[in-house]
């Protein structure tokens, strides 16, 4: 009777032997993974993630093979507090490395280029991320750049680095990074349509840039943006200044501007009080929505507009008198 019982009980704990051994032969791959490290990838981190966040971000990029280990490690070997931010980090790490890793700093940094952002803030931001020597040769990276640009620029690419999230690795350099910034922008231009050779309304493909980065700063949302780019037109083929803020403010590198009387006596090539036409170079960034509007703005008689409601509604006028009407409207209710 005694064997009987016991057979039967010495299977099941083999059995659990072996599933134990099993168990801790996987977890010990998973610490040190077999074949070396891989290629180096980026690991993102945002503010509040969590671990558990953190180690399927790594599985997904190929960095580990199983979140629930890395996870248990963290459980049993302990945890680590990560920074927020972009880590360059190899493919089939061990969890020793991993953890030297995110214990530091990012090891990389991230440049945002967002519509409405100039080259000087782009420079600055660089300049927080690489330092000044870094910062300076882009600046003049992106001027050599300027000089081969098919729109041919006014010496400047203003205007011409594509709207993105640029991680800048270990291995960069301010030329590499210009030329992805460029290389962004010709794709933005080419998804709308913009080749270096269209001409529409008497603008050419660098001044259709320049409008576009106009219409970008005085609509501000892609509703008001059509509009604002018919108002252009019409003051353009008028021979009307186009009388724009921001343009004037583009050079003081005022973001906000503020509408002061004095602000429109300001002598600079942009015042676009003193001088008619289109400013020298765009004043910004611009999305694809700016650049649509200006490719395709509606017709209309508008040579006017105000902001008339603080969730960005603009009102247009086609004449001076009916912009009177909505400036007050504005007063009003207090807008600005």
């Amino acid at each position: 009777m005694l064997s009987l019982l016991t057979r039967p009980l010495g299977r099941v704990l083999a059995a659990g032997i072996l599933v134990v051994v099993a168990a801790l032969l996987w977890f010990v791959v998973q610490i040190y993974p077999i074949g070396g490290s891989g290629a180096l990838v980026i690991v993102t981190v945002n503010q509040g993630d969590s671990i558990a966040t953190v180690a399927s971000e790594m599985h997904a990029q190929g960095v580990i093979s199983s979140p629930l280990a890395f996870r248990l490690d963290t459980m049993l070997f302990g945890s680590i507090s990560v920074q927020s931010g972009s880590y360059q980090i190899a493919k089939n790490s061990s969890f020793a490395h991993v953890k030297a890793i995110f214990g530091a700093p990012p090891n990389v940094q991230v440049v945002s280029v967002t519509p409405g952002l100039t080259l000087h803030e782009v420079a600055l931001q660089i300049l927080s991320a690489k330092g000044t020597s870094f910062a300076n040769t882009f600046v003049g990276d992106a001027l050599s750049a300027a000089k081969t640009s098919p729109y041919h620029p006014n010496n400047s690419l203003e205007g011409l680095l594509g709207i993105g999230t640029y991680i800048i690795k270990p291995t960069d350099t301010p030329s590499s990074i210009v030329q992805r910034m460029t290389a962004s922008f010709s794709k933005e231009a080419t998804s709308v349509g913009l080749t270096p050779s269209t001409s529409i309304n008497g603008l050419d493909a660098y001044e259709v840039i320049i409008a576009a980065s106009i219409v970008e700063k005085e609509g501000y949302y892609a509703m008001n943006m059509p509009k604002v780019a018919r108002v252009i037109f019409n003051r353009l083929q008028r021979g009307q200044m186009l009388q724009m803020d921001s343009t004037v403010c583009y050079p003081l590198n005022l973001d906000p501007c503020p509408a002061t009387v004095a602000l429109e006596q300001t002598n600079s090539t942009y015042n676009t009080y003193k001088i008619p036409g289109l400013t020298p170079t765009p004043i910004s960034s611009v999305s694809t929505v700016a650049l649509n509007a200006v490719l395709h703005a509606p017709p209309g008689p508008w040579l006017y507009f105000v902001l008339v409601k603080n969730d960005g509604t603009m009102a247009f006028a086609a004449t001076y008198q009916k912009q009177l009407a909505n400036e007050a409207l504005a007063r009003q209710r207090g807008v600005g």
